[in-house]
């Protein structure tokens, strides 16, 4: 059987994105400390170093006139942030010690949750009581692109350089330390011309560079191999979640969360995923809700569309009853790292280290990252900074420290959490169950992950489900992609690397797959055979999804891509 596998993406990431410096030195950018990517790992990296270095001017005189800089390749922090998003507050507190909710960006303090199995299209039962990852209360519902456009004024007012609109394009690499990175070219066209607004990328070269590129970052997959970073040789696995945020007419009171429909429960199609509902209210605004669907992305059937389950799953009368007569105002989607403990790679290598999603810290049971990428990103700064104060480029005991932390003991006690979900929903779920109970000592041991990629194709007619858009309550794939305020230029070269030539089958699960509509089967092709795929990759909102099916995301020009406000 045919599985995405077998047909690799045409890349080399040894030769494109590692390599030395090529500048001349007078022309090369030096900086102190380089960050890649202005999420919350790499913001809160940046604020909390310049917090350290604020007490130390001598250090500070040392890292030269740029100590902090960010290198983020989206418009703004937060332009490419989408999460669900519920937070745990505690890492943020200690972030910011003398600031409280009222200080960040909030949509209120969770008192309420239920959680609802969905049997069918029209019945869902709660489970009472609410099982143990769901619970919430203390935690916060956010906008993580709000929060990130929060935590970018923050690291400028400490003094950091934030280098939006900036791709990084290759880790540089020097007598085996990593001693920054080069930025991408803008300016060039379809076939990689050099157009008349054309810039070349710089060497920017750091004392220590962080790579927080959060869910798939192309320089984190190339690094991995590289320095062989891999503990265990498990590969790191992915879910896609797509989000809307809806203005409603009725303030929603309490987070649900559901299983079940409208994925199949049969071993045999691998579907395991779920939904949200979270309320956005604040004062002064009209209520929304937060609502997305999640689905793993080892799943085999060819015409599964996890923005069309979304869809699906709004017609249900539990949530259509809570989105009625409202109005769709944002969507948005993302991969989810989802390997956990077994696939977390080694958080370090010579000069350089890993934080937040790019490194798969994200507790999959219990829906939660944010936190950790705040952590993870807070102890990168504090060893860099000890580190730097001696002299050294030896930041190995970061990894220590991380696994020494909450993120380690939690995800080690969830570490085989998500795998039982490949032998069907129930068995999985009975599983799973009695790994939380145990807090993962029953059943112990170690159950390997898969790579999504090297699941067997299977064709059906999924697709006959899927309602039609109305403009009301469902909506198709490109007019969603619209109000991302996606700006990728339409004479931008392709960033998407796929074999463009491929089986029916494997074409039709891109096709699918994707919830942006990049991948299109020519109106006059086989059904059966070989199918010379369309690649809008202009329409692309680099959720990543493509990396886990067979292909590889790599970054676009700087500025690209969508610019997410409230996801």
């Amino acid at each position: 059987m045919t599985s995405p596998a077998q047909f690799p993406p045409p890349v080399d990431p040894e030769q494109e994105f590692i390599g030395a410096p090529t500048d001349p030195e007078d022309e090369r950018i030096e900086v102190g400390v380089a960050i890649v990517g202005g999420g919350q790992a790499g913001l809160s990296c940046a604020i909390r170093l310049l917090q350290l270095l604020e007490d130390d001017p001598e250090l500070t005189e040392k890292l030269g006139e740029v100590p902090v800089a960010v290198i983020e390749k989206g418009r703004v922090p937060g332009a490419h942030q989408l999460s669900g998003a519920v937070m745990n507050p505690s890492s943020i507190r200690e972030l910011f010690p003398d600031l409280g909710p009222g200080d960040w960006p909030n949509f209120g303090e969770i008192s309420k949750e239920r959680v609802y199995f969905m049997l069918n299209s029209k019945r869902a039962i709660p489970l009472v009581p609410t099982p143990p990852p769901f619970r919430n209360h203390g935690n916060y519902v956010i906008s993580v692109a709000e929060l990130n456009r929060w935590l970018g004024a923050k690291a400028e007012e400490a003094g950091a350089y934030i280098l939006a609109e900036t791709s990084a394009a290759k880790l540089l690499v020097d007598d085996g330390r990593v001693v920054g990175v080069r930025s991408g070219d803008k300016g060039r066209g379809k076939q990689g011309e050099e157009l008349g607004n054309f810039e070349p990328g710089s060497d920017v070269i750091a004392k220590a560079t962080v790579l927080a590129e959060g869910t798939w970052g192309h320089l984190t997959g190339a690094a991995i191999p590289h320095f062989d970073l891999s503990t265990t040789g498990d590969p790191q696995v992915w879910a896609l979640g797509v989000k809307e945020v809806w203005e409603v007419e009725e303030p929603l009171d309490k987070v649900i969360h559901t299983l079940g429909w409208p994925l199949r429960p049969q071993a045999k199609y691998k579907e395991f995923g779920g939904s949200w509902i979270y309320p956005m209210n604040r004062e002064g605004e009209k209520p929304k809700v937060s609502i997305g669907y999640v689905v793993r992305l080892n799943y085999r059937d060819a015409k599964l569309s996890t923005h069309d389950v979304l869809q699906e799953f709004k017609l249900h009368p539990l949530v259509k009853k809570i989105l009625e007569g409202g109005k769709r105002v944002a969507w948005g989607a993302k991969a989810i790292p989802e390997g956990g403990y077994w696939a977390m790679p080694r958080l370090y290598a010579p000069g350089m280290v890993i934080c937040g999603d790019a490194g798969g810290l994200v507790n999959v049971p219990k829906l939660k990252g944010v936190h950790y990428a705040i952590k993870s990103g807070k102890l990168a700064a504090e060893e860099i900074y000890k580190q730097l104060k001696m002299g050294s480029h030896d930041f190995s005991a970061y990894h220590d420290t991380v696994m020494a932390s909450e993120i380690g003991t939690d995800l080690y006690e969830t570490r085989n959490m998500e795998q039982p979900f490949a032998r069907g929903l129930i068995v999985g779920g009975a599983i799973a169950n009695a790994m939380v109970i145990t807090k993962g000592r029953f059943p112990g041991g170690h159950w390997k992950t898969h790579r999504d990629a090297d699941e067997p194709i299977l064709r059906t007619n999924r697709d006959r489900r899927y309602p039609k858009p109305d403009g009301k309550y469902t909506f198709d794939k490109l007019s969603s992609v619209f109000i991302t305020g996606n700006s990728t230029r339409d004479d931008a070269p392709n960033h998407i690397r796929i074999q463009e030539k491929v089986p029916r089958e494997l074409a039709e699960m891109w096709a699918y797959m994707c919830p942006a509509g990049v991948y299109e089967i020519p109106d006059d092709a086989p059904e059966n055979g070989t199918v010379d795929l369309i690649v809008n990759y202009t329409n692309c909102v680099q959720c990543g999804a493509i990396t886990a099916k067979g292909g590889r995301l790599t970054p676009p020009e700087g500025g690209d891509g969508p610019v997410y406000q409230i996801t």
